[in-house]
């Protein structure tokens, strides 16, 4: 049958699985803001590659439509060229009338062919002109990303057995503490940057937040009859030498 741990010991453990994370949680702060950089960096660059085969396939499109509309002025005068050599052996009103409409619709034709090949040929450059911006910008980020990556893998390298390691003896430690202190634990982790749900006693105050504490509660943790949180912050409260002592003395009558 299973011992029953008491409160020393449970806060024991608690504390030393503290120190354990907030080691693992020193190399992450080392690492610093890299990971999301990278990260962000490798979306921005994802979206710049979208930009720029957006781009790529507007210019193409354009060209192909600048190229009908050339092919649509050769066409009309051809036909220009036909009507007027047609106009010379007219034999009356009705087909000179019928000649001189076409004349002038081919005429319109080409001047609204070369209004609209004008048209697309500066929507052409000005995406050509942004097409070189998103490239250059591009180009920009990828080296950035590089050197980037280069940081976090160097970084990563020095800290990834030591950060292993730390994983394992948490995974360990978290092994022996009952599921119900391990969610208090881990939510009060959540709710605080620096990752610190178990600290101890400061200049009677909380080595977290920093405020007093009252005579009676720093009394309960001193005797380590309860666990007790401050009344501030929420964090679990420790004396370190107290729960040394007292966890070695239950260990002793065990």
């Amino acid at each position: 049958m299973a011992v029953e741990k008491t409160v020393a010991e449970k806060l024991k453990m608690l504390y030393e699985l503290q120190q354990i994370d907030s080691k693992i949680d020193q190399i992450a702060v080392l690492r610093g803001e890299l990971p999301i950089e990278v990260s962000d960096l490798e979306d921005e660059i994802v979206g710049l590659d979208t930009r720029i085969e957006k781009a790529k396939t507007i210019v193409e499109e354009h060209v192909r439509n600048a190229a009908q509309y050339d092919a649509s002025i050769k066409e009309s005068e051809s036909l220009i060229a036909r009507y007027q050599t047609q106009l010379d052996n007219v034999k009356n009103n009705r087909e000179f009338e019928a000649l001189t409409k076409e004349l002038e619709l081919q005429k319109l034709e080409i001047q609204l062919s070369e209004r609209r090949k004008k048209n697309v040929v500066i929507e052409i450059e000005n995406k050509k002109e942004a097409l070189t911006t998103s490239i250059s910008k591009r180009d920009v980020k990828q080296k950035e990303l590089e050197q980037k990556k280069i940081e976090l893998d160097d970084i990563i390298a020095k800290t990834n057995d030591e950060e292993n390691a730390l994983r394992k003896r948490s995974v360990k430690a978290r092994n022996g503490i009952e599921e119900r202190l391990l969610k208090s634990y881990d939510k009060i982790r959540k709710s605080y940057r620096n990752g610190l749900a178990v600290v101890t006693i400061q200049r009677d105050s909380c080595g977290g937040c920093f405020n007093k504490i009252p005579p009676q509660v720093k009394l309960e943790i001193f005797t380590c009859k309860n666990i007790m949180a401050c009344e501030h912050c929420g964090r679990i409260l420790v004396d370190e030498f107290t729960v040394e002592m007292n966890s070695k003395e239950a260990s002793a009558k065990a």
